[in-house]
């Protein structure tokens, strides 16, 4: 058993596809090191790279991995899901109205309260002030319009926008399996 002060919290895996991409780039798919450790003696993951910290059982001891691949490959979704998070990453963050980045919320264009739907061609991202001051109006009533209009993205797309928001954080071995678009500003 490890002790508290030993426990390697601060190692997480990036997990690849069997075809060495990442899962997903936004949130990128990282493993703690537990979930890791039992995906490798559960032998559904290749080690790729390592970490210079070692854990240590009764029994044996070993590297953390710091970048492990599937050794099935998972299909990715072709159709993504409709959430506040992905509606979010389809508009890159930025409020449709204004281009502000803080305290986001999401609007129905067509409010509900004149019939409109929850879907992805309805909903863009906003920040509290502009929905608060397009309220329930109609777009052509407030002059409030869509930056980009609301629309379904494809999962590349989204993957796309992800690589725009790089992590905080980036272990040395992990950049060897992504690609962030540096030139790119979100």
């Amino acid at each position: 058993m490890l002790s508290a002060e030993r426990l390697p919290n601060n190692c997480p895996a990036l997990v690849l596809n069997a075809d060495f991409r990442p899962l997903s780039y936004f949130p990128l798919s990282l493993w703690s090191w537990q979930d890791t450790i039992k995906a490798v003696f559960l032998e559904r993951v290749n080690i790729v790279e390592e970490y210079d910290r070692v854990v240590h059982a009764a029994r044996f001891e070993m590297k953390l991995p710091s970048v492990v691949a599937l050794k099935t490959y998972v299909k990715p979704s072709r159709n993504p899901a409709f959430t506040r998070f992905n509606v979010f990453l389809r508009d890159r963050f930025q409020c449709q109205y204004c281009g502000d980045r803080d305290d986001l919320t999401f609007d129905h264009v067509v409010p509900r309260s004149r019939g409109g739907r929850t879907t992805w061609d309805n909903v863009v991202a906003a920040c509290a002030p502009c929905n608060l001051l397009k309220g329930g109006l109609m777009p052509d009533r407030c002059g409030m319009y869509p930056r980009i209009a609301p629309h379904r993205p494809t999962v590349l797309q989204l993957q796309n926008n992800g690589r725009l928001f790089p992590p905080n954080y980036l272990h040395d071995s992990w950049t060897d399996y992504l690609y962030w678009d540096s030139e790119l500003e979100p």
